[in-house]
């Protein structure tokens, strides 16, 4: 079986537990149903070198309270995080999920002067986000984000964050937003912090994001890597063949409608023994996971982390993750590599084998 990996005593975890902050980020689908990731530069304060998807922290001057530490609906979908979830995919790569407000429900397309101009200026606090919105009539696109998953730091790490996650779709027709054009071919984008943290913006597959990551390209954490396995299966590219322009359109149409399917269906689970765990009851758009350490797989020295709990902040609630797949990782130095999504039960079956042959092996 996996090592079991020792952690220090509830009462002195409950002692070290950091208060997560909360934050928001958004998995954006471009009308292609590609995927945008953000290259984040090596000294970036969170997921350093990784490629993320935008999002970051809930702002009070800008998006408004979430309720407090002791309250569970803290960690819950709520209006202050859809706004942050909008604004900070705005401030990190210039795309804008806003409406018109009086118009015919088009994305607003703004010059590229007026946008990088917002940008700082919503960066540095200097203005409010929803008054800047007002300011050019527009209004943030908050009814058209999907609640997928939310993320809470284990305990134990110097920071944590109860991070909600949202699909955003973007129009299968766009009227050629410069921002969104030039993340098809991967961007450097000029931030608003000078590049402190973000360098690039790309779209690219959901597959291809993941074979990426096996062949060492690039760098995904557990969840990045996780939200991307599970969208490959619905989100498969383009159609074969020669079509028309509506047939194509159609075809990625309906890849979204399978996965507004998916997030909103009970049981989350195929495996018949995950299927009958309570996660499974519990829908894509509400399950909050919060990964824990199973033990180091013997094989190749691979963590082992489970998603079904929810974290401290939500224990006794009907929270919960996914009990059905175990993420595999390695870290080093703070970066997570070799991180692969695999099924739970064949995993640790695959361990107990392995614990068996070695016992064989010393008799």
């Amino acid at each position: 079986m996996a090592k079991t990996i020792h952690t220090p005593s509830e009462s002195t975890q409950e002692k070290k537990l950091v208060e997560p902050r909360p934050s928001a980020s958004v998995v954006l689908l471009s009308p292609e149903n590609q995927v945008l990731l953000l290259h984040r530069v090596q000294t970036s304060s969170a997921f350093p070198s990784a490629h993320v998807f935008p999002g970051g922290n809930v702002s009070d001057f800008h998006d408004g309270a979430v309720p407090g530490p002791e309250d569970s609906k803290r960690h819950e979908d709520s209006l202050p995080y859809r706004l942050a979830a909008i604004r900070e995919t705005f401030e990190e790569c210039g795309i804008l999920l806003v409406r018109e407000e009086n118009g015919d429900g088009q994305l607003l397309n703004i010059p590229n002067t007026e946008r990088d101009k917002a940008r700082k200026d919503i960066y540095k606090n200097e203005v409010r986000f929803v008054e800047w919105l007002a300011s050019i009539g527009g209004v943030a696109d908050t009814e058209n984000l999907l609640p997928f998953t939310r993320w809470i730091t284990p305990q134990g790490q110097p920071r944590r964050f109860t991070t909600q996650m949202y699909i955003y779709m973007l129009p299968l027709s766009t009227r050629g937003d410069p921002v969104i054009s030039a993340a098809r071919s991967e961007a450097m984008v000029p931030t608003p912090d000078g590049g402190i943290e973000i360098t690039a913006a790309r779209f690219e597959k959901a597959s291809t994001w993941l074979e990426k990551q096996r062949k060492g390209e690039i760098i995904l954490f557990p969840p990045q890597c996780f939200l991307l396995h599970m969208l490959s299966q619905f989100l498969v590219g383009p159609p074969a063949g020669s079509l028309s322009s509506p047939a194509v359109m159609e075809h990625y149409r309906l890849q979204r409608e399978k996965l507004r399917g998916f997030l909103a269906t009970v049981p989350t689970a195929s495996h018949p023994k995950a299927a009958a765990h309570p996660t499974a009851q519990v829908p894509w758009a509400d399950k909050a996971i919060s990964p824990t350490a199973l033990g180091i797989r013997q094989s190749d020295r691979r963590v082992i982390l489970g998603l079904d709990k929810p974290g401290p902040e939500l224990k006794g609630t009907d929270r919960g993750g996914d009990w059905e797949r175990v993420v595999l990782v390695k870290f080093a130095k703070g970066v997570a590599r070799d991180v692969e999504i695999r099924g739970r039960e064949e995993v640790l079956a695959e361990e107990r084998e392995y614990e068996k042959r070695a016992k064989e092996a010393k008799i």
